[in-house]
């Protein structure tokens, strides 16, 4: 930890409070890290700050300290329902995370009370405990504070609560954004006071952020804490120096059997897995619940409720294991020990695949970080060297690599739920894959369908529109009947014949002229085309007058202008208007109270009448 150290937290240019010093002494936190020793001097000088850091670089403690020294040097002591301040995060284990570490600093303070809110939980419980217990530290994530402060009617006045806010906290603010919480944000913000100090911390800039900096905080100090690298070019990679980052290459159908091996071989270790969906999380965590023995695995995703948080504690203390996850899990968690990060599908979004190694190799430890990618996707190697300041080293294949696919086949069989759970994965990393932020390199058109289902083990194609009209001769289904699977729980088996019965019965026939879905990688496409011809049919109904008509029809409004001041005669008026040249298309207007139609004009699209309804108007007053 040396290297990463900044000093001791005595070289500080401000004095900490002694019982803080004594609780980072406990923690055995007896260096700072470069952005711990550039924030917490700034923020306890009143500063507004906006930092930017390597993912794993103490960010946490750079804020959980000057917080607690702002609210010591209060004129006015909070009071029970006061709050003075407020940490927003993304997720809510993230939240729960540096919800611990604040209470580990605050024990020595009892003056001060914190209380945590997050999704998973009744919101009325949250209210009743704000009630009873109040609270002047706040950690929350955006969506259940926002419905905190809308439970007036329950007798919780948040807003009057954060009148005596101090400080605000805004971590990992460009996924806060990312994660289309923006909406929450500016509702959150629009509740606190303007006189408050700000904090912004992030591993990533971006352009939603920078406008975020300019629109919440005043004239902030500008923190960007890169690694030191053995090379010239390091000194800019966004990955912690002390992780060694790999790439393994190989086809659909071996990725599977390869993460096996490897999960095999390095059973005493700590890992986290990446998937891109939920429902492949669910599929091939189930597997390697049975395929990789004496381990425990854990899943963890975004659509579970209320599991995440006891699953990510019991993850926390284990010495080794794997859990298997989305992104849900790639931003800020500080999980201890982790050996290495696997990413079973590369992200979404090249800033994620930074956040995703960032789980290991964290606070100057050493970690590891492998993706597996397909042949085709070997250029995503440079685009991150280039992009994301990321270099990647290839590993050697792994070996002692066995077929598991049969026994991943056979679960399917003996479990409907297994069947289902591997047909709804196949289609949603088909339709993850359309959605990829580098479409030059993730195309689905590359994919090798077939190679593709023998690697989910799958015992028939499911019925999708990327597949329609295709044939995959490489694949061979299973010789049985998947409707005759049934499922382990008898209750599921049961509703399910029930529900075939029904069926039956009424003898549901499909509809003869139903909309066919359209594939999910071709519906853009098609709207952006519509978008352009009706774009085009627009412009040319616009068009179809001449620039000869044009002219036309300005002489007439100017004949019509000399007319009514009387400048020239009717007679004249009638002379001038018939001798000019000759429209195909002419209209009649009748001036009011006039018996007589003697105004002849050009007939033009009702884009251009409307002018000249105006201009006739006018000159009609």
């Amino acid at each position: 930890m040396a290297n990463t150290a900044d000093g001791t937290w005595d070289s500080l240019p401000v004095k900490l409070n002694e019982k803080i010093l004594e609780t980072l002494d406990e923690l055995k936190f007896t260096h700072m890290t470069p952005v711990q020793s550039a924030c917490i001097p700034l923020f306890m000088s009143n500063k507004d700050v906006a930092a930017e850091a390597v993912t794993g670089s103490g960010k946490t403690l750079a804020f959980v300290i000057p917080i607690i020294e702002l609210l010591l040097k209060r004129e006015e002591k909070l009071k029970k329902m006061q709050v003075g301040a407020l940490v927003v995060t993304p997720t809510r284990e993230l939240a729960l995370q540096i919800s611990e570490v604040m209470e580990q600093f605050i024990q020595k303070f009892p003056q001060f009370t914190q209380i945590l809110l997050i999704g998973g939980s009744n919101p009325i419980e949250d209210v009743e405990k704000f009630k009873d217990q109040g609270a002047n530290i706040v950690i929350a994530t955006p969506g259940r504070l926002e419905d905190m402060f809308r439970r007036k009617s329950d007798g919780l006045d948040l807003a009057s609560s954060v009148k005596s806010l101090d400080v605000l906290v805004l971590d990992e603010a460009d996924r806060l954004l990312d994660m289309g919480f923006e909406a929450s944000l500016n509702t959150i913000l629009s509740y606190l006071p303007k006189q408050r100090r700000t904090g912004l911390f992030s591993a990533t800039q971006t352009q939603e952020l920078e406008k975020l900096v300019r629109a919440g905080l005043r004239n902030p100090v500008r923190i960007t804490v890169k690694e030191k690298g053995l090379a010239a070019a390091a000194a800019t990679q966004k990955t912690p120096s002390r992780l060694s980052n790999y790439y393994t290459i190989c086809r659909s159908e071996d990725k599977f059997n390869n993460l096996v091996a490897f999960l095999r071989q390095h059973k005493h270790e700590k890992h986290l897995v990446f998937f891109s969906t939920c429902a492949c999380v669910e599929y091939y965590g189930r597997a390697l619940e049975v395929l990789v023995k004496k381990v425990t695995v854990h899943c963890i995703h975004g659509k579970m409720k209320n599991k995440r948080n006891s699953i990510f504690a019991d993850f926390r203390t284990l010495k080794s294991g794997i859990l298997v996850c989305t992104d849900v899990m790639a931003r800020g968690i500080d999980i201890p020990d982790v050996n290495w990060v696997l990413q079973y599908d590369p992200p979404s979004s090249a800033s994620a695949f930074v956040h995703r190694c960032g789980r290991t190799a964290r606070i100057g430890n050493y970690g590891n970080a492998l993706v597996f990618l397909l042949p085709m996707e070997e250029s995503y190697v440079n685009f991150l060297s280039i992009n994301q300041k990321c270099p990647l080293q290839k590993m050697n294949p792994i070996s002692d690599v066995v077929d598991v696919l049969p026994k991943v086949k056979a679960m399917a069989v003996a479990d409907r739920a297994m069947f289902d759970r591997g047909m709804r994965a196949f289609v949603s990393y088909v339709q993850a894959y359309a959605k990829h932020e580098c479409s030059l390199i993730f195309r689905v058109k590359d994919l090798d369908f077939a190679s593709l289902a023998r690697g989910f083990a799958l015992l028939r194609l499911p019925k999708m529109p990327e597949l329609r009209g295709k044939t995959f001769p490489d694949f061979t289904e299973m010789t049985v009947d998947t409707d005759t699977i049934r499922y382990k729980d008898k209750n599921r088996e049961k509703q399910r014949q029930k529900m075939l019965a029904e069926q039956k019965d009424k003898m549901i026939l499909p509809k003869k002229n139903f909309q066919k879905n359209k594939a999910w990688s071709k519906q853009k496409t098609k709207k952006e085309r519509r978008k352009k011809k009706d774009a085009k049919r627009k412009h040319d109904e616009g068009s179809d007058v001449e620039d000869e008509d044009m002219k036309e029809l300005l002489n007439d409004t100017r004949l019509l202008k000399k007319l009514k001041k009387g400048q020239i005669s009717e007679e004249d008026f009638e002379t001038q208007l018939t001798s000019g040249p000759k429209s195909k298309h002419k209209t009649v207007v009748i001036w009011p109270g006039e018996k007589t139609c003697h105004q002849t004009l050009t007939v033009i699209p009702q884009s251009k009448t409307n002018v000249l309804v105006r201009l006739i108007a006018l000159m009609a007053r």
